[in-house]
């Protein structure tokens, strides 16, 4: 049962809540994924991030928009990338006092249904991410690539990086609003996969508590998907960047400390 706040409905536990779903092309999506968002979990506010679709995107959203107000709308240049579209809808949440914001594809893959159990995690949590690998998680329609490529680009990320999670490349998630105040967002540059999982490191590196929730997965019904091999490189590429980084830093921070202990002997 959603709590009000003055005449801002907010879920228990966690407070003022904003689904941000970025948006291009996805006219044919946008409606449906609002609709059932706004059923599944009503207190919380939505925001689509539209890229200035070609298809007329943005129009769809404000149309919505203006009838019901709950629902905003971030129209933004040119395509920018989801990264980008996700770091403007933190700040917008972030201007606006929001306690927690979510991340939600538009496509429906990741289920609204789903999202009072990632809210009830919150409660407690930093981060909750939708986890696709996790007990109890379930997976419907992806073909046989995506997943081989999803299983090997999470068990790299996770040996490379030692993020202690599953699904470091899962783009269903709430993140508290004190978590994303403790985040070096400008300095993060990184669309896609790699996104995710940049912002999966600098959560763990910041200490924060990142629980995962099984969540059911359905490929799109409709539209283009927007993975791409290019894709798949950055994140490759970034993934091995930091890796190597973070081992440096490691080396740099053992040789120093043996250099202090030796100077203290005996």
């Amino acid at each position: 049962m959603a709590q009000r706040s003055g005449s801002r409905a907010v879920v228990p536990g966690v407070g003022r809540v904003l689904v941000v779903i970025p948006t291009y092309n996805e006219a044919d999506n946008v409606e449906a994924i609002v609709r059932r968002v706004r059923r599944a979990a009503p207190q919380v506010e939505i925001l689509v991030a539209d890229d200035n679709s070609p298809d007329g995107t943005g129009a769809v959203a404000a149309q919505i928009a203006r009838g019901d107000a709950r629902v905003h709308v971030l129209h933004r240049g040119g395509k920018q990338g989801l990264g980008a579209a996700y770091l403007a809808g933190f700040a917008w949440a972030r201007q606006r006092d929001y306690d927690a914001v979510v991340e939600m594809d538009a496509d429906g893959s990741h289920a609204p249904e789903d999202l009072p159990a990632l809210l009830a995690a919150a409660r407690d949590a930093d981060v909750v991410i939708g986890s696709r690998w996790t007990r109890g998680a379930r997976l419907l329609n992806w073909p046989l690539r995506r997943l081989v490529l999803s299983r090997c680009g999470n068990l790299y990320a996770r040996l490379a990086l030692g993020v202690p999670v599953a699904d470091a490349t899962g783009g269903y998630r709430v993140y508290r609003a004190r978590v994303l105040d403790r985040l070096d967002l400008e300095s993060v540059c990184s669309q896609g996969y790699s996104f995710q999982v940049e912002l999966s490191r600098l959560a763990h590196r910041a200490g924060a508590r990142i629980v995962e929730v099984p969540i059911t997965f359905a490929e799109r019904e409709r539209g283009a998907s927007k993975m791409s091999p290019l894709i798949v490189v950055e994140a490759l590429w970034r993934i091995t960047g930091w890796a190597v980084r973070d081992r440096r830093a490691a080396v740099r921070r053992g040789w120093r400390e043996a250099t202090v202990g030796r100077a203290r002997w005996p």
